[in-house]
């Protein structure tokens, strides 16, 4: 961080910040480590899991089907609810130019996966530079650098940005929204908490952009779902009318606020307090946030991805305390204040270190999938690979991104018995169980399953629980056994 404030951070007229329009950030050292470090994610954990399948497969689809929505996998596994095609319908229309020159190049569709994620992942730090924009111009360039840093060192949303989730989605149109907010544009952000638009005003805006967003989710859904169709107050009558998300699990009220904040933002937590308590421009920016967290923490059903959006707004407040703290750290009652901070960002380096390898060793499903095919040593002739995949497996990694053409082919027919699968013309099996009926178990793979600490190095160590068998049918002429591992029991 710079030693200077900048003009945002000091210069105050009539208790309101001078606002300076050429005051800007330019691509930096900062941007590199985040686009590195979700670059890295990318590649390290390709494969996404049940909660975001809808996306991921509508983003396949539109790819690789495009008007034959006939052969649309949603239409087959609909899901509990149904979900808009908006999101991915604007990540695929962005990422097809990339997808063309994959096809063009006859590469497997695993690096379509990878270049889809990339592009989600560009979108969302396109609009996290945009509210770094205006903290720099607001709060000086030191906040900002405090940001991006306590940001850097969060797992959750640099994980999480490049994966197809609804609130990945929903959190670019917020930084947005938070950009707009900060730029004094209440008619973009509906700025009715600042009382810089008037109630009438703020009531006809949202009217309007709910009936723009309603008609176009209306009339892209419609089609795609093949009936007349508003996905979204589905979703919303099912998880708050009829409450059928407890069926997921539930949570105390308290859950938000005492375990998901907390673990998401680290050492940002406490700092965001503090930030509140310094500086008091950035309360009109954090009452609403918490607000919202507060209303969702009615909900039964909890998960820390449905309060990513709030996370942007309190690390800037974390920011504040952090630049604050690091410009008086010279000063006798700072430095103890200055030392701790360092010792919370490193023990969230660590904790996020620990995290992301728990992470990557989170899909057995699509790292079964992909063994199945490196090893298979006749994918070149014409005997057919008929693949069973079994719900655990599809619901850890596997997507239709992880699909090879022919001879392959694959099934997700659920509730087959194991009985019935010795029956039908299966080649092989993916699924959670170690022992099936005329198959043999040629390779296990393991999936994170919690952490153990010991006293040698290093002090942490993860543990991994078997998760996905792979089964070859025995009489089969086109399995090779002798290539395989075996299975562990």
């Amino acid at each position: 961080m710079e030693e200077s404030q900048g003009k945002g951070e000091n210069s105050k007229r009539n208790g309101n910040p001078i606002h300076s329009g050429k005051q800007t950030i330019q691509f930096d050292g900062w941007d590199v480590v985040v686009i590195t470090i979700v670059v890295f994610h990318v590649l390290m954990a390709p494969y996404t899991k049940v909660e975001e399948s809808f996306n991921i497969q509508a983003i396949h689809d539109i790819l690789y089907h495009r008007q034959e929505i006939g052969r649309y996998d949603h239409l087959e596994f609909s899901g509990v609810v149904p979900r808009t095609f908006i999101g991915a319908l604007v990540v695929s229309i962005l990422s097809s130019p990339f997808i063309w020159v994959t096809n063009l190049l006859k590469l497997p569709k695993i690096y379509s996966l990878h270049l889809v994620r990339l592009t989600l992942g560009s979108i969302t730090l396109a609009t996290f530079y945009s509210l770094r924009v205006q903290i720099s111009k607001h709060f000086g360039r030191n906040v900002c650098n405090a940001f991006t840093l306590l940001t850097t060192v969060q797992f959750h949303l640099l994980f999480y940005c490049s994966r197809p989730l609804p609130n990945i989605f929903a959190l670019c149109l917020v930084n947005l929204s938070y950009t707009f907010w900060m730029r004094k544009q209440p008619r973009s952000t509906l700025g009715v908490l600042t009382k810089s638009i008037s109630f009438w005003d703020a009531v006809k805006s949202c009217a309007i952009m709910a009936l723009l967003s309603i008609v176009a989710t209306v009339l892209v859904d419609s089609v795609m779902w093949q009936r007349w169709l508003w996905p979204e107050m589905e979703v919303f009558w099912f998880n708050t009318f009829l409450n059928r998300s407890a069926e997921w699990g539930v949570f105390p009220f308290h859950w938000y606020f005492t375990s998901a904040l907390p673990r998401s933002m680290l050492a940002a937590y406490p700092l965001a307090l503090v930030g509140i308590l310094l500086e008091q421009r950035v309360r009109q920016y954090v009452f609403p946030v918490l607000g919202f967290v507060i209303l969702y923490s009615k909900l039964p059903h909890k998960e820390l991805r449905f309060v990513l959006p709030s996370l942007p707004i309190l690390n800037m407040a974390a920011a504040i305390a952090l630049s604050r703290i690091y410009l008086s750290r010279w000063k006798p009652r700072w430095t103890i204040l200055y030392r701790g901070c360092v010792l919370m960002l490193l023990a969230s380096v660590g904790y996020t270190m620990v995290t992301s390898i728990a992470s990557y060793a989170n899909y057995p499903g699509g790292q079964a999938l992909e063994m199945l095919h490196k090893i298979d040593a006749n994918t070149s002739n014409s005997i057919p690979r008929i693949v069973h995949i079994d719900v655990l497996p599809a619901m850890t990694g596997i997507s239709r991104f992880c699909e090879k053409g022919p001879p392959w082919s694959y099934s997700k027919e659920e509730g087959i018995s194991l009985v019935t699968l010795t029956l039908r013309n299966f080649t092989y099996l993916l699924n959670a169980h170690s022992d099936v009926p005329t198959f043999k178990c040629l390779l296990s793979v393991g999936g994170f399953s919690g952490i153990e600490l010991q006293w040698s190095f290093p002090p942490v160590k993860l543990k991994r629980n078997l998760k996905v068998h792979i089964h070859g049918r025995e009489e089969s002429s086109g399995v090779h056994t002798d290539k395989w591992p075996g299975c562990i029991t």
